[in-house]
């Protein structure tokens, strides 16, 4: 069967990461995924160099598999005559520009409900288009930072702040405004109307704010940063073995009782300072520097062997290269290999989502700048003489 979005029509007008987030998830779901990039010059993640494959950026391949490219200029009253034209037989628009900038081009939503009753428009921003903030630009770090994310993340207190080490609301922002667009899709079966679905970075890095969140709301106190350990449950942290680290997951008294098992300290439960997960959460720093002197007895490997035994949940650190040669990855084909007109074979990450039925789009390749231009538009219907004559005036590429 094919995806279990096939036959929809995904413009998108978007580069770097939330929007590409969103339009290659969409992409593996089935749908038809046109990306339209500027000229001159295309995403911008073209030009994150270093490192490329044979001139071609890992970082705009990584984010843009799955979909066809065509090179077009918005700036031109030609480039937005295509567009327009494109839009009729669309269904959704995907956007990161600033807001305003599409209503500038004459393309902003009230222009392409007239064109397409249907269109789903799906803005994705630094704060949203609502708001005191709603003109100003965002990046991830200063969302990361604005969110209270930053406040959360590092190693203790008074140390510097520090970010989550992947972009972590861009990418949210992006699975954000695809979860979006397929509500609107799903809306739109019943109404037959499009909207607008709009999320943005702020609201992405909040999201992720939910267990800190819930202790503001209860105590009115911020909390800080932890490390790798856990706001409201412990031992839930990283440990250091005899030879590497570890994580160790006793998030509740049944896990609890086995690793004191697995530990051979079972008198810790008899302990009242231990007994009870509030009374581990007071006694925090206490019992992490008693596991921490038993778990540094014996290897990683022998810690990790023992735990799975007792079905206690743990795990090694992997680096992204460990993470690539793990065999549960390689199981759940995360890693696939695309293939690029000029770069070849590359690997990229696969689609997270698995179905029973319907499959998943995720070995095509990432296109070239202007690859695929001169075919969309004549699948969308034009002439070849249009095409040309586009051409040769630089609007299209």
């Amino acid at each position: 069967m094919p995806g279990p979005i096939h036959g929809v029509k995904v413009l998108e007008l978007a580069q770097i990461m939330a929007g590409p987030t969103c339009g290659l998830m969409l992409a593996d779901l089935g749908a038809e995924v046109i990306k339209i990039e500027k000229i001159p010059g295309g995403d911008d993640t073209r030009r994150f160099l270093p490192p490329d494959i044979n001139g071609e950026a890992a970082a705009f391949m990584m984010m843009n598999r799955n979909k066809r490219g065509m090179a077009l200029d918005l700036k031109t009253k030609e480039g937005v005559e295509v567009f327009k034209r494109m839009v009729k037989q669309a269904d959704v628009v995907v956007e990161n520009f600033r807001k305003g900038t599409l209503e500038k081009l004459g393309v902003g939503y009230e222009e392409l409900k007239k064109i397409n009753p249907k269109i789903i428009l799906c803005e994705i921003s630094g704060y949203g288009r609502s708001g005191p903030y709603a003109n100003k630009g965002g990046f991830d770090l200063i969302a990361q930072g604005m969110s209270g994310l930053m406040s959360i993340t590092g190693e203790s207190k008074g140390k510097p702040p520090m970010k989550v080490g992947a972009p972590v609301t861009d990418i949210t922002a992006g699975i954000l405004a695809a979860t979006g667009v397929l509500a609107a899709l799903v809306a739109r079966a019943t109404t037959g109307a499009g909207q607008r679905v709009d999320t943005s970075l702020y609201e992405a890095g909040i999201v992720h704010t939910y267990w800190q969140s819930a202790i503001a709301s209860a105590t009115g106190i911020a909390p800080g940063p932890l490390g790798s350990a856990h706001p409201l449950t412990a031992p839930y942290q990283a440990f250091q073995t005899k030879d590497k680290w570890i994580t160790v997951g006793a998030s509740n008294q049944n896990t609890w009782l086995k690793l004191i098992d697995a530990l051979g300290v079972k008198e810790l439960q008899e302990n009242e300072k231990f007994s009870s997960n509030a009374n581990r959460m007071q006694n925090v720093a206490e019992l992490t520097e008693i596991l921490k002197k038993e778990l540094e007895k014996k290897t990683s490997a022998e810690w990790l062997k023992l735990f799975d035994e007792k079905g206690l949940p743990c795990g090694p650190i992997n680096t992204v290269t460990e993470m690539f040669a793990d065999p549960q990855t390689k199981e759940r084909k995360m890693i696939v290999d695309v293939k690029n007109e000029k770069a070849g074979s590359f690997k990229a990450i696969g689609m997270p989502i698995k179905f029973s039925d319907t499959k998943v789009e995720d070995t095509k390749d990432s296109p070239t700048f202007g690859q695929h231009t001169k075919q969309i538009l004549l699948d969308y219907g034009f002439e070849n003489e249009e095409i040309d004559s586009l051409m040769k005036s630089g609007v299209i590429s």
